[in-house]
C-alpha cells in the first residue's frame, strides 16, 4: 500500500512495541498492497510475527516465519536479516537460546557486509541478550563501539539502550559502581535526546542502582520523583511501585511500604512476561503486600 506520494509505507514507523498486537493489525493491514514476494513484502512478512512473538504467540510466529523462508532469494541480503533477527527472537524468547544465537550471529556478519549497520547493531544487541554474562559484555561494547561510530543516524539511535544494556550486565555481575557510571551515561544521552518516557526509565535505572549500593534515601528520593511524574501523566508504573516497596522496607517503614507492594503486585502480575519469567517476584509482592502468607 503507497503512501500519496507513491512511495511504500514505512512500516518501522508504525511499531508501538507495547502494544504489539495494536501493531500487529497495522501490519495486516498495509500487507495487502505489498507486492508478493517482493523484499518489502518479505520484511513486512518478518515484523508480523515479530509482533507475535511479543504477543508469546510463538508457533504462530514461527509459522509465518517458514513461509518467509520460502520467499528469500539469495539476493535478498537485508531481508534475510530481518528473517534471521525474527527466527532468533523468537526462539529466544521461548528459552530456545542456544538455537537463536547462531541466527543473530549470522545477521551480524550479514549487516557488517552490506554495511546495514542499525540491523548489525540489533542482531550483536540480541546475542548480548541471549548469551553468557561475558558474551554480553563483548557483544553490546562490539555494538555500542559501531552504535558510536556509525554514519547512520538511525543506528546511532542505539547508544541509549546499549548503554542500558551494558548496565545491567555489570549490575548482573555485582559491579554496581561500573553500573551506576553507565547508567549516568544513558541517563545524560536520553536527556540530551528529550524523550519523557526512555528518561524516566533512564533515571529509574539510576536509582535502582543506588538502592544496590546501600545508597537507599538517594534511591528513594528518585523514585518519589518518578512516582509524581507518573501521576501527572496518567501513566501508573508497577516497577516504579516496587522500588517505593523495597526502599521503604530497607528503611524499616513495612507499613508505608505495602500499599506500594500491593500496586505493584496488582500491576506487576498483569505483565505476562514478569508473570511467567519471574513468578517468585511476583509471589513476593504479593507477601509483602499482606495478601500472602509469610
Amino acid at each position: 500500500m503507497p503512501t500519496a506520494d507513491g512511495e511504500p509505507i514505512n512500516f518501522d514507523r508504525l511499531w508501538n512495541y507495547q502494544k504489539p498486537d495494536e501493531t500487529e493489525q497495522r501490519f495486516r493491514e498495509i500487507l495487502p498492497g505489498a507486492p508478493p514476494g517482493t523484499p518489502y513484502h518479505v520484511e513486512l512478512l518478518t515484523q508480523i510475527a515479530r509482533t507475535q512473538s511479543l504477543q508469546r504467540k510463538f508457533d504462530e510466529a514461527h509459522a509465518i516465519l517458514d513461509e518467509t523462508a520460502g520467499l528469500l532469494t539469495p539476493e535478498m541480503r537485508r531481508p534475510r536479516m530481518r528473517y534471521l533477527l525474527e527466527r532468533g527472537r523468537t526462539f529466544n524468547s521461548s528459552n530456545q537460546k542456544e538455537k537463536a544465537i547462531p541466527l543473530f550471529t549470522e545477521a551480524w556478519e550479514i549487516g557488517r557486509e552490506i554495511s546495514e549497520d542499525n540491523l548489525a547493531i540489533d542482531a550483536a544487541h540480541m546475542v548480548a541478550i541471549a548469551g553468557t554474562p561475558e558474551e554480553a559484555m563483548e557483544w553490546n561494547i562490539r555494538a555500542l563501539d559501531l552504535a558510536e561510530t556509525t554514519g547512520d543516524t538511525v543506528a546511532r539511535n542505539w547508544c541509549g539502550s546499549l548503554y542500558n544494556n551494558i548496565g545491567w550486565t555489570y549490575h548482573g555481575s555485582g559491579q554496581f559502581a561500573e553500573a551506576l557510571d553507565i547508567f549516568t551515561r544513558a541517563l545524560e544521552w536520553r536527556e540530551a535526546h528529550g524523550s519523557p518516557g526512555p528518561i524516566r526509565i533512564a533515571k529509574w535505572c539510576v536509582a535502582r542502582t543506588l538502592r544496590s549500593l546501600g545508597r537507599i534515601d538517594e534511591a528513594l528520593a528518585i523514585q518519589r520523583e518518578l512516582l509524581k511524574d507518573v501521576e501527572a501523566t496518567g501513566e501508573p508504573d508497577g516497577f516504579i511501585f516496587e522500588e517505593l516497596g523495597e526502599c521503604l522496607l530497607l528503611l524499616g517503614h513495612a507499613d508505608e511500604a505495602r500499599p506500594h507492594f500491593a500496586r505493584a503486585h496488582e500491576m506487576l502480575s498483569k505483565d505476562a512476561w514478569v508473570a511467567s519469567d519471574e513468578p517468585a517476584r511476583i509471589e513476593r509482592l504479593k507477601t509483602l503486600s499482606g495478601s500472602g502468607r509469610v
